[in-house]
């Protein structure tokens, strides 16, 4: 029996998307070369991580000096890179929170940074009756112990929990733990598997 359901947040319930930022930049061939080989996801979840934005984007400029002004609008405008809340997904979310049925949690990848600044934005977040993130906790998904933060902070059992993410690779690591997985492509595809769980009609 599931009580307790997770969130993933970036690309689940907010639309955050590095290309509203530098489309205002580059040109779009430009920007593709910019954001896979200068500020990559790769680079950007050391910060998730936990390491300083002051510290990554030194060690990006060091590496891309040339590139030294947009790096550093990465982090400096990082506010430009945020959408709207997914309404299709935080109806969802409602409509679990007001069934009173489920403890609902969040489990993100996200600087402690700039987390506050999406804490001030988005009112859902204060639905949850936690939130870990990763970059307060110097820890990230996919690893196991930074789920297990949750599991043990929250006495979360995992066989009653079910994980909710758009990341693949991160479904697949709660799944080791005992954890049910929901691969995330868009909220009518999200309704319908809760659906099938019996979550919600």
């Amino acid at each position: 029996m599931i009580n307790t359901i997770i969130f993933d947040l970036g690309a689940v319930l907010i639309d955050w998307n590095p290309n509203y930022l530098y489309s205002t930049i580059f040109t779009e061939d430009e920007r593709h070369h910019f954001l896979t080989t200068v500020c990559t996801p790769a680079w950007n979840e050391e910060q998730d991580g936990g390491r300083s934005l002051a510290e990554g984007t030194q060690l990006l400029i060091e590496q891309f000096p040339e590139h030294e002004e947009n790096i550093r609008h990465f982090y400096g405008r990082w506010a430009e890179m945020l959408g709207g809340e997914i309404s299709g997904t935080v109806a969802l979310l409602t409509q679990l929170k007001e069934s009173g049925n489920y403890k609902l949690y969040a489990l993100t990848n996200w600087s402690a940074e700039t987390f506050p600044i999406a804490e001030e934005r988005y009112a859902f977040l204060s639905w949850f009756d936690g939130i870990v993130v990763s970059g307060a906790e110097k820890d990230r998904k996919p690893f196991p112990s930074f789920y297990k933060t949750l599991l043990n902070r929250y006495a979360v059992k995992p066989e009653e929990a079910l994980f909710i993410d758009d990341n693949l690779r991160n479904i697949k690591a709660a799944e080791e733990l005992g954890i049910r997985g929901i691969h995330f492509q868009n909220p009518d595809q999200l309704k319908a598997e809760l659906i099938a769980y019996g979550l919600i009609s």
